[in-house]
């Protein structure tokens, strides 16, 4: 069971590539299109925030998404991790799955359409799959029984 739980942490990373990758025709793509590129940063050193309001919103979304999966994912691996050391049942790996499936799908609304109502329903649905398993994570780890574990 322990591989069945790691495989929606493989994935996620997996789809975090593909968003990473995503950025760059986003943004180049915007840039190309550019009739003036006096409005450019002109400075070294150019991060991606230098590009909010320069290049259009849409160029922007895969970008904001990939942060986005800096950051609360961070909490699923953690979680994964514990429940993959402490013996998943199959309901943690089936939340696993679920969080990914939506975040997936959020990444996806967010780096094409990104209506907030739409986007909110997505995260709040996939914070409930993480809070399972954080849930579940902590109690596998405080209900565990000492005698059990090698000595």
């Amino acid at each position: 069971m322990q591989a069945q739980i790691l495989a929606p942490a493989a994935v996620l990373v997996v789809w975090s590539l593909v968003m990473l990758l995503w950025i760059i025709p986003a943004r180049f793509g915007a840039v190309a299109k550019m009739p003036d590129k006096s409005a450019l940063p002109n400075k070294v050193g150019v991060r991606g925030n230098d590009l909010e309001g320069v290049l259009p919103d849409k160029a922007n979304w895969p970008a904001h998404n990939f942060t986005h999966l800096m950051e609360q994912p961070t909490l699923f691996y953690a979680a994964v991790t514990i429940l993959a050391i402490m013996g998943p049942g199959a309901a943690d790996v089936l939340a696993a799955w679920v969080y990914v499936g939506l975040r997936i799908v959020h990444s996806v609304w967010q780096a094409t359409v990104n209506t907030i109502p739409v986007r909110f329903a997505l995260f709040i649905l996939s914070t409930l799959a993480l809070i399972v398993l954080a849930v579940r994570a902590a109690i596998a780890t405080l209900l565990a029984d000492p005698s059990a574990l090698p000595a």
